[in-house]
């Protein structure tokens, strides 16, 4: 949509009145990125594996907006798409997808077999494939919308003790450029964000060891690892009006890992 240089606000960063589906929004980073769009205005449906204890829906709630949860598998075929027709029918539509659910299975190579791989990929890759088809059906039509999948700095490196860690993430960073360059004609922008070292539950034993620790820490410029707030802008421009020429992209969000 084409402005001039001076209707430009800090509404452009606005989520009110959307609503938003993010997938493992009940922990972890996924918890973040369902608060920070929330606290700009979108109402959130969580689907989650596990049960929301209740503080994911304090948090959303205490910002104002509407919060649906649905306890779901969503490796299952036709989830997905229950999920996203579960967003429309309470919420009255689907504007933006989160794909951030995921697991992580590490072993060496020779001990990774189709009992590792199979999971992760269903879990990692397929189910964001599903719900980002189902998405589209909506965003089709309504001529807007906006998906974002939580990628990696795995989606450019190499998976030492996860090969079906890398690989997902290599194909889900090749997922958000097929459908930015498919679906960019009806003003939908799909786009991924690229975490790196982050402190949560994933990495504790890496933190807690201080040869591992001091690894990752001299490796990044920024000298510390990542909060989950670190995040929380980089979801909310990518959510909003002010990232409509943005398609397609992979924000990198590493305190500088990448460069070193």
């Amino acid at each position: 949509m084409s402005y001039n240089i001076e209707d430009f606000n800090l509404d452009f960063f606005s989520l009110k009145g959307k609503n938003a589906v993010v997938t493992g929004g009940n922990s972890g980073l996924g918890q973040a990125f369902a608060l920070a769009l929330a606290k700009a205005g979108a109402n959130i449906l969580v689907a989650s594996y596990a049960l929301d204890k209740g503080e994911t829906q304090k948090m959303i709630e205490d910002t104002g907006v509407k919060y649906e949860f649905i306890q779901a598998d969503i490796s299952k075929p036709g989830i997905p798409k229950q999920i996203v027709e579960n967003c429309v029918n309470s919420l009255g539509s689907i504007d933006i997808l989160v794909n951030c659910a995921g697991i992580c299975i590490c072993k060496d190579v020779l001990d990774f077999g189709r009992s590792e791989w199979d999971p992760m990929i269903a879990i990692n890759l397929t189910a964001a494939f599903e719900l980002s088809h189902e998405a589209a059906r909506y965003m089709i039509p309504q001529k807007s919308g906006k998906i974002i999948n939580i990628c990696s700095l795995f989606s450019y490196l190499g998976g030492l003790g996860s090969p079906a860690y890398a690989a997902m993430k290599h194909g889900l960073s090749g997922l958000t450029k097929a459908y930015a360059d498919e679906l960019g004609k009806y003003n939908i922008q799909v786009n991924g964000i690229a975490p790196g070292y982050y402190a949560t539950d994933i990495t504790v034993g890496t933190r807690s060891n201080p040869e591992t620790n001091k690894r990752v820490l001299d490796h990044i410029p920024a000298e510390r690892w990542g909060e989950r707030q670190d995040l929380m802008g980089t979801m909310v421009f990518l959510a909003s009006r002010a990232s409509e020429y943005v398609n397609g992209s992979m924000v990198i969000v590493d305190g500088g890992y990448m460069v070193r």
